[in-house]
């Protein structure tokens, strides 16, 4: 950069912009997007080379499918009531808490 490079003001860089700046997305919510739609596409594609290279028949292999599917379901409606029971729980006690520290009516 020489001498007079400096001395002139930098036009590229106004202090206030010409149009306003559209708002990002918080910066967690796109990375949690960018894992999920990786997880579910890693999730496709194991599922796929999974059927393509399946040793047995493919009656055989969609009984299998079903069955652990329905044992996943199974266990993914338990971990989701063990999951609201305890939302629930720790609902009644911060308004237990809550309760303590409002003046009465």
């Amino acid at each position: 950069m020489s001498d007079d490079d400096r001395d002139e003001p930098d036009l590229e860089h106004d202090d206030e912009p010409d149009e306003p700046e559209a708002e990002a997305a918080p910066e967690g919510h796109r990375g949690g997007l960018s894992f999920f739609a990786g997880f579910a596409l890693g999730a496709l594609l194991g599922v796929g080379a999974a059927l393509l290279f399946a040793p047995a028949r493919g009656a055989v292999t969609r009984k299998r499918l079903r069955r652990r599917l329905r044992s996943l379901r199974a266990d993914a409606a338990g971990r989701l009531g063990d999951a609201r029971d305890a939302a629930e729980r720790e609902f009644r006690r911060q308004r237990r808490r809550l309760r303590r520290h409002l003046p009465e009516r």
